[in-house]
């Protein structure tokens, strides 16, 4: 299979299961455990969610756990992202002056808010233990993933 196959089938797969899942922590773990099982280079997959005004929050996720279970807007690649409402793709945290390290095995991220209203309600993020794994068919696939996502906000 293709990785656009993979991609194809993945969100066909998404798209049924989240139609039918009211429950939003079981659908988001639902996603995780997809993305993380069917992307060879998704190592760690999971949710933030904003809590408050200026916090992310650790939601569901599948991978290692991680100390990062409160972020600040600003702070990190996921505070960036949530702050600035941009999507974020790093492919080598090493060479990010503002990265939170979750684990010396991450070598990659890439970070999409979610959107609801025009105001950022959670954010998906992805690390990857290989260097430079993202291509724009990732990022379009995971906006697409996000579009999904916003129906349980």
């Amino acid at each position: 299979m293709t990785q656009k196959e993979i991609f194809d089938s993945t969100l066909s797969l998404l798209r049924e299961k989240i139609s039918l899942e009211k429950d939003m922590n079981a659908g988001l773990q639902f996603i995780c455990d997809e993305l993380k099982e069917k992307i060879d280079h998704y190592d760690w997959v999971g949710f933030y969610l904003v809590d408050g005004e200026k916090e992310l929050v650790l939601g569901p996720f599948a991978g290692e756990p991680t100390v990062h279970t409160r972020i600040k807007f600003g702070s990190g690649i996921c505070g960036q992202a949530a702050e600035t409402k941009r999507i974020f793709v790093v492919q080598d945290v090493s060479k990010e002056l503002n990265y939170l390290s979750c684990s010396p095995t991450v070598k990659s991220e890439i970070v999409l808010p979610i959107m609801k209203s025009g105001e950022v309600v959670g954010e998906l993020d992805i690390d990857s233990h290989k260097i430079a794994p993202f291509t724009d068919d990732d990022k379009e696939f995971l906006v697409r993933v996000c579009s999904m996502v916003a129906k349980f906000f």
